[in-house]
């Protein structure tokens, strides 16, 4: 699919999301989030099946249902339509799907940033200049596609130089064992399945870029405000499950081992992908993260390459007409914030205010 009949499809689906989001985010007592499979998320799989995330939400007396979805843009177009309350994503892509869409969001849980999960495969060649000339198979306008511009930046070549091919994560895997597919981008665990094949090579990957590809866990802010036990909730779940997986004991190897088959690799392969993740395991870690005014400097930078790919919506006039919100201030518009940074529920539980 070219850029330009993607960037149609999205302004379609926008018109249709808008059409279906509600008015007024009411308080209720019932909640739903999504995620899809990354080393980062694996921890909402753990956190549904053990019941953690039922037990925080019975705390705050209200119910969340954690659901997987398998497409992970589908994940975030599902959220964005309003079919979920909160939904794993990255910084990237909270801004060029719901928030450019004109659903206010707000990051409610950075859970981390790649150090190394995302990454360039060519294949049959060991010099990312090689990829010149290619087709480059990845999820259109989701973070590959941003890590791949970068990339592409430090050998001085521009996406002019290639050719861009929208591929389903579900289908990544299965493509690079074709003929016809010599390079991708992707994330983990899709990565170490293509790094394994046979004369692939990883080229470049997003340690390259420490910080810039965040982790996050999203919600609608309207709901939030409405409802902050439902951020409480989920916030306290989080931290009790990171304190399990961190743990160097049986109860974080078995927390580990369970997120591995999940994701469908073993407790090693697991493993080797959290170490090319920056986990922020202490909620004081992610509150440090957000509160730094590197974290405004981030989100200018990927606004600015989000509104160069037209990624902000055919009418985004300049790359600060999505605001964001961050503690160091806001980038872009203050008119039209749409993408919130807070360190507030993350906070409470460095606290133990939870």
């Amino acid at each position: 699919m070219t850029l330009s009949v993607r960037k149609t499809a999205a302004v379609a689906a926008l018109a249709l999301f808008t059409s279906l989001m509600p008015v007024t985010a009411l308080a209720k007592d019932s909640f739903s989030i999504c995620w899809s499979i990354y080393v980062g998320w694996m921890p909402w799989d753990y956190g549904a099946q053990q019941k953690i995330v039922d037990k925080w939400a019975a705390k705050y007396d209200i119910e969340i249902d954690v659901v997987q979805i398998n497409d992970y843009v589908e994940s975030i177009n599902q959220y964005t339509a309003g079919a979920y309350d909160g939904c794993a994503m990255t910084n990237m892509d909270a801004l060029t799907i719901p928030a450019a869409g004109g659903v206010d969001s707000t990051a409610l849980i950075v859970g981390d940033f790649s150090n190394g999960n995302d990454g360039v495969v060519l294949k049959g060649t060991d010099k990312l200049a090689d990829i010149k000339g290619q087709q480059v198979n990845l999820v259109e306008l989701s973070v590959s596609h941003y890590l791949l511009a970068r990339a592409l930046e430090t050998v001085g070549l521009t996406e002019r130089d290639l050719t861009v091919v929208n591929t389903s994560d579900a289908d990544l895997v299965s493509a690079f064992t074709t003929k016809g597919v010599t390079a991708v981008a992707t994330w983990n665990p899709l990565l170490s399945e293509i790094t394994a094949m046979p004369d692939s090579h990883k080229v470049f990957d997003s340690a390259q870029i420490p910080g810039e590809i965040i982790d996050l866990m999203v919600v609608n802010t309207d709901t939030l405000e409405a409802n902050p036990d439902f951020g409480k909730a989920l916030t306290g779940a989080w931290y009790e499950i990171m304190a399990t997986m961190s743990a160097d004991d049986e109860a974080g190897k078995a927390a580990r081992t369970f997120m591995a088959n999940a994701s469908g690799t073993d407790l090693a392969g697991y493993e080797a992908q959290l170490d090319s993740t920056r986990m922020f395991y202490q909620p004081a870690e992610a509150v440090a993260f957000v509160n730094s005014p590197e974290l405004k400097d981030t989100m200018q930078k990927v606004a600015e390459f989000s509104f160069q790919h037209g990624l902000l919506g055919e009418g985004a006039p300049d790359a600060g007409f999505v605001g964001i919100e961050t503690p160091a201030g806001i980038y872009g518009s203050d008119s039209n914030v749409k993408l919130r940074f807070i360190p507030d529920y993350m906070a409470m539980a460095a606290e133990g205010k939870l």
